[in-house]
């Protein structure tokens, strides 16, 4: 007999459906069992073998629950779960279920050792079965909310909450990654570091929602606008980091005065407003580096020398790296 509504409310409980693997030499086992759970809103996958077992294991997405009899040709379940355990120790969780006709503790405590989560003697009861599957239904569930709350943390700590880009930690390791390549690669890399145009004169006239909405729009263009393998992240209040692996100053120019362009064309919009935003823009390029943090910390140097001539020179426009403004750059003598 089997009873539907025990899955359905588990289902109601918030809990997703899941694939289960059922492996037995046992023809009459494996149609037994694999009957019950999928009456009960499991997907099955039968295996025969140990060997057979492992390989559906090792494909990715493969079950995450696994009902191993001990007694199995060539691997046996004993073996097979000490397999999962060592191939998994870094990946998805496999919960791992050991049916056997073998009593005593012994058996039970060797079992454990070997990797399995429970133990279940043959001939067993269904309803035992449901709930043993129940809890190990729980626990899948449970892991998968743990992982999905310490992705959520990490990208929280490496993105910035407003505009969703690289923030400025996150944005300057990337940098000293491809600099780490570039040396490897003998590449030229390029940053580019704009700054939005009389960024205050827009809170103060138009409220620190619409700037907010100004980053958000700004940090969206540009990241629509760069290739797949380059990098953009908030470096400051309203100056945003681009990095371009294997990007010489022509065409490092060249992009950063498609971007410009790109942000000046469409006014930002928000609550009924519109206002026009520019940015200005310095651009530096690495061509061969010897010593990381030296050359990572120049090189934002350089780009910030640009970013102050731009603002010099009017605004709204792409300068290089010049070495007599250098000395300039690093006082931050910069207007809005």
């Amino acid at each position: 007999m089997s009873d539907p509504s025990f899955f359905r409310a588990a289902e109601d409980a918030g809990f997703s459906l899941m694939q289960a693997l059922v492996v037995d030499d046992s023809a009459v086992y494996r149609k037994l069992i694999g009957d019950q759970l999928r009456s009960w809103g499991f997907g099955v996958t039968l295996a025969e073998s140990g060997s057979d077992a492992w390989k559906i294991l090792e494909q990715p997405d493969s079950p995450k629950l696994a009902l191993l009899d001990w007694v199995l040709p060539d691997i046996d379940g004993v073996e097979l779960c000490r397999r999962i355990r060592s191939a998994r120790s870094s990946g998805p969780y496999v919960y791992v279920i050991l049916l056997t006709s073998k009593e005593g503790r012994q058996n039970m405590l060797e079992a454990m050792k070997a990797g399995a989560d429970d133990y279940l003697v043959k001939p067993f009861d269904e309803m035992e079965l449901k709930a043993r599957l129940l809890v190990g239904k729980r626990i899948l569930d449970l892991q998968e909310e743990l992982v999905t709350a310490r992705e959520s943390m990490r990208h929280a700590a490496t993105h910035d909450s407003l505009t969703g880009l690289m923030n400025r930690g996150e944005i300057v390791a990337m940098l000293g990654r491809e600099l780490e390549r570039a040396r490897r690669e003998h590449s030229p890399v390029g940053v580019i570091l704009g700054d939005i145009d009389h960024f205050k004169k827009v809170n103060d006239t138009l409220g620190h929602l619409f700037g907010d909405e100004a980053l958000r729009e700004v940090g969206s263009r540009l990241r629509e606008q760069l290739r797949v393998y380059d990098g953009v992240g908030r470096y400051g209040g309203k100056e945003f980091l681009m990095v371009l692996p294997n990007c010489d100053l022509p065409n490092a120019m060249q992009r950063a005065n498609e971007l410009r362009d790109i942000i000046a064309r469409a006014p930002v919009a928000c609550s009924g407003e519109e206002k026009l935003i520019t940015m200005s823009m310095g651009v530096a390029v690495a061509i061969s580096a010897s010593d990381g943090k030296n050359d990572l910390e120049a090189l934002l140097n350089q780009a910030d020398a640009g970013l102050y001539a731009a603002k010099e020179n009017g605004r709204n426009r792409v300068e290089h790296f010049i070495p007599k403004l250098k000395k300039a750059a690093a006082a931050r003598a910069r207007k809005n």
